[in-house]
């Protein structure tokens, strides 16, 4: 295979930190990148975008005037690049960005420009950073009023979480315990030389990232890549005493998975709906319905439920879950988890772009879009269900401060344990190569928040 130069990169890495400066994520860019060049530009784009608040100021104190955009984005994006510790030698980041600014017939004339500033920074590196790093939003590399939010909301742990966020989180697989136990695969895996340590019932993280092709029957559904957090929603609901009888009986279960893309819970509800029935010497009857308002990522649920062989136990609706008149039969559900949409300020360890793609004003809108699906759930359950919400949000705003306006609203919640605010990486000491396997297993936690409710007759 011919190796990839890091100039060959850069121009999509670019692409890519262009998108986030306009407003958008990097997905739409990653997808149009070359598939040879794909994981090498996305692991990149990350990069630059974990150094973004330091790469815009240091790149502001190279130029006594403003570049153009696209210059002035790939000046950013090699200044990113240049940042201790790096993941090239300077020499070879300079040396590349210069070559594919020649590459590019835009900017040709601009390489020696190019080379001037990083050379610059180079020389100046130490005088320049203590410069920038005068600034709380650089050292964090998170917009100031993300920062002073959760400094109010977590005045003990907001700096150690904004440092784990500048960190990737680790790769978490959750077994499928309807085909193997979790010591089965855990096995599988030691067998292919792959280290992976248990976390709760069905999770493995691993030790070093690795392809899904190199896991031992990925594509028949043995395993699924999820991180720990989100492997917590579906055993909230099957803790339900009232789906746990109904199991035992073989009575039929509807559950309503909403908000439900890429399909990542909804496989693991069934999962553990399959291994349960058969543990209690009865056929499958649970069936759950999961509700996507994006046909694109409904098209995922799909695919997750067709690798996992579990389609002929799910229905997927595409619709507004705030619009039941429009999708809903008047059935009530045994069971709903609502996995509301929000800031995603849990997951910016997997999701760097987010910080720098949210605005204040979005928590107000995302809390109230919540607050709609909440009580559309809640008014389907059928007396006895649970509901679980969870959001990957450590913003109060979209956690325990949401449940306390609906718990004021509805007496017949009944509030069971659950595990509240999860922040991420548990706000451990930040990973690093010489993990121990307890550091291990917390750092497998994104942030996320969880609550879950039995409903009381009235």
């Amino acid at each position: 295979m011919a190796t990839v130069s890091l100039s060959q990169q850069f121009p999509w890495v670019a692409q890519a930190a262009q998108a986030v400066g306009n407003g958008r994520n990097t997905d739409a860019v990653l997808g149009k990148t070359p598939v040879h060049l794909r994981a090498g530009v996305q692991a990149l784009s990350f990069h630059v975008l974990r150094q973004w608040a330091w790469a815009h100021a240091i790149t502001a104190q190279l130029v006594k005037k403003k570049p153009d955009a696209e210059l002035a984005i790939w000046l950013t994006t090699a200044v990113a690049l240049l940042r201790e510790p790096r993941l090239y030698d300077a020499h070879t980041v300079v040396d590349q960005a210069v070559q594919a600014c020649k590459d590019n017939h835009r900017l040709a004339g601009k390489a020696a420009f190019v080379n001037a500033c990083l050379r610059r920074l180079l020389r100046e590196y130490a005088a320049l950073d203590a410069l920038v790093m005068a600034d709380e939003s650089v050292r964090f590399n998170h917009p100031q009023w993300w920062i002073d939010r959760l400094r109010a909301q977590y005045p003990d742990h907001w700096a150690a979480m904004l440092q784990v966020n500048q960190v990737a989180g680790p790769m978490v697989l959750r077994v499928n315990v309807a085909q193997q136990s979790l010591a089965d695969y855990q096995a599988r895996l030691a067998a292919e030389g792959i280290v992976a340590t248990p976390v709760g019932d069905q999770g493995l993280v691993l030790d070093k990232p690795l392809a899904v092709g190199r896991l031992p029957s990925f594509e028949s559904g043995a395993v699924s890549v999820q991180d720990a957090s989100p492997q917590m929603a579906a055993p909230l609901i099957w803790a339900s005493a009232y789906l746990q009888a109904a199991v035992t009986a073989g009575r039929p279960l509807r559950i309503l998975d909403a908000c439900a893309a890429p399909g990542g819970k909804t496989g693991h509800l069934l999962e553990l709906a399959v291994a349960r029935s058969r543990a209690a010497g009865q056929p499958m009857t649970t069936r759950v319905t999961a509700l996507e308002i994006s046909p694109k990522r409904a098209a995922r649920i799909h695919e997750t439920l067709d690798r996992l062989a579990l389609s002929a136990h799910a229905d997927v609706q595409v619709a507004d879950g705030k619009l039941p008149q429009k999708w809903w039969n008047g059935q009530p559900w045994d069971a709903v988890l609502l996995d509301a949409p929000c800031t995603a300020s849990g997951i910016v360890r997997r999701h760097p772009d987010v910080p720098w793609l949210r605005r204040p004003a979005d928590i107000d809108q995302l809390v109230a879009e919540q607050r709609a699906l909440l009580e559309m759930a809640w008014s389907q359950l059928v007396v006895g269900g649970r509901l679980v919400y969870c959001t990957c949000s450590t913003f109060k705003e979209e956690g325990e401060w949401q449940i306390d306006a609906f718990l004021e609203q509805h007496p017949d919640a009944q509030r069971v344990e659950a595990p509240g605010h999860v922040l991420p990486g548990c706000v451990n000491a930040t990973p690093d190569a010489n993990l121990n396997d307890a550091a291990l297993v917390h750092a497998a936690f994104d942030g996320f928040f969880y609550a879950a409710f039995d409903k009381r007759a009235t």
